[in-house]
């Protein structure tokens, strides 16, 4: 059973165009495959794992040929691996049908969309919004990217299955989807400032019901059906938005800058990794209390005519930019992504006189739009999530760093933009830290 709201999401939907979502909905998987794809032949791709929970009754259902990967180690979303899937695919004539979550859903998208097939998904947790999401987001060069590929034709959700998963799992997805909070703001911040205007149909789909997606954190973390439907609505429905505009913009923002960067850092030093949703999470944290430290300063008072004589030349950029990254290819890719939002004084005078006569109105949509972050880290605590940074691999002092760095990773105008082009960036950072005050917010929930 799916809601009337989603139900008009799907039919503007450009690849998705069949979701089923309920208990015992495996049973029915044949009648919806056929519906979706007719007569064609199958092919199931799972690891050990998703093949025990769920892969094996969606192959007998199917009359389907398996692809499994073993779970140790986990298959890893790179495209050698995609590479690899494409030529155990090739030779079959089927729809790839993956049973899965983040990896396997986006090693088979682009396997799929490169072997010039349609696909359908069968998810295993709601752990992100990339089931309905375009493109896949695989390391290809030392870089994880966004490899532009359609989202699969059909996505099929057994409530028994999602409630089931280990509760990490479904926790990861509430921290990417409590981060469209901030992502959120930042799209209001590029709308108000004409860098980036809100489409207003893609905003529908995320928005308005994400306070209800995101309220019962301790009903999911004890494994809810209808907390967990409930979770995996607001993710779909994320991830529709991105397929609509084929952007990340509805559903990505500072908090996503924060998590692509300690991705990337970790790709390039050989650490291990941490779940994205977790590291979401803690960035929608960092995001949300730079935000708060902002709205304490009346941006309505800038002194334009100071800021812009202070803007540096994009040679300063770069320059400041490779003596952030010790990694080479690290930082060609954020001077490559910050020259492309690079502006001119004259630009950046246009756009701060805008500032300065929305300011008032901007300010309340923003304070509407945003939540205290001391409630978010309360909310992702509940909900299973790591709240303190030291959790996922974390220092202070690498912390207070990922406010600067993450603002270069990407090219996505965000609050770290707008609080660098007021001038405000190194104060507001400042005060962040004083004395440790954003490690007392992330350990103290009081």
């Amino acid at each position: 059973m799916i809601s009337d709201f989603l139900e008009v999401a799907l039919s503007r939907a450009t690849d998705t165009r069949f979701f089923s979502i309920g208990t015992g909905i495996l049973k029915n998987i044949d009648r919806l495959f056929e519906q979706a794809f007719g007569t064609q032949n199958a092919v199931v791709i799972a690891d050990e794992t998703t093949y025990r929970v769920a892969g094996e009754a969606v192959r007998a259902r199917l009359g389907a040929s398996p692809v499994i990967f073993p779970a140790r180690p986990a298959p890893y979303a790179d495209y050698k691996t995609v590479l690899e899937l494409m030529e155990r695919l090739r030779p079959l004539e089927a729809v790839p049908v993956v049973v899965g979550s983040g990896t396997l859903n986006d090693l088979t998208k682009l396997a799929a969309h490169l072997l010039g097939r349609e696909y359908m998904v069968v998810a295993t947790a709601a752990s992100m919004d990339g089931y309905t999401s375009f493109g896949a987001s695989i390391t290809r060069d030392g870089f994880k990217q966004t490899m532009a590929c359609p989202a699969p034709r059909l996505v099929l959700a057994d409530l028994e299955v999602l409630a089931s998963a280990p509760p990490d799992m479904n926790a990861r997805g509430y921290g990417d989807l409590l981060g469209k909070i901030t992502a959120g703001a930042d799209w209001i911040v590029a709308d108000a400032l004409e860098v980036e205007a809100i489409e207003p149909f893609c905003w529908s789909l995320v928005q308005p019901r994400l306070k209800e997606w995101t309220g019962q954190p301790a009903q999911l973390k004890a494994g809810d059906s209808g907390a967990v439907s409930n979770l995996f609505e607001g993710l779909v429905m994320g991830g529709l938005a991105m397929q609509s505009l084929k952007s990340s913009r509805p559903a990505s923002g500072s908090e996503h800058q924060f998590s692509h960067l300690w991705e990337m850092e970790a790709i390039g030093t050989g650490k291990p990794e941490h779940p994205h949703g977790f590291k979401v999470g803690i960035g929608t944290l960092a995001s949300a209390a730079l935000y708060e430290q902002l709205l304490t300063h009346d941006l309505g008072e800038i002194d334009i005519n100071l800021l812009c004589h202070r803007w540096p030349f994009s040679l300063q950029v770069e320059q400041e930019i490779r003596a952030a990254f010790p990694i080479p290819a690290l930082a060609d890719k954020a001077v490559d992504e910050s020259l492309a939002k690079y502006i001119t004084p004259e630009i950046l005078c246009q756009r701060l006189t805008r500032l300065k006569e929305r300011w008032p109105s901007l300010r309340e949509k923003l304070v509407v739009q945003l939540a205290p972050a001391r409630q978010i880290r309360e909310q992702l605590k509940l909900a299973g999530c790591p709240t303190d940074p030291s959790e996922i691999g974390l220092n202070l002092g690498q912390m207070r760093e990922s406010y600067t760095k993450a603002r270069y990773i990407r090219r996505r105008y965000t609050v770290l933009d707008l609080a660098f082009e007021v001038g405000l960036f190194s104060e507001c950072v400042n005060e962040l830290f004083r004395a440790g005050g954003f490690w007392r917010l992330c350990q103290n929930p009081g």
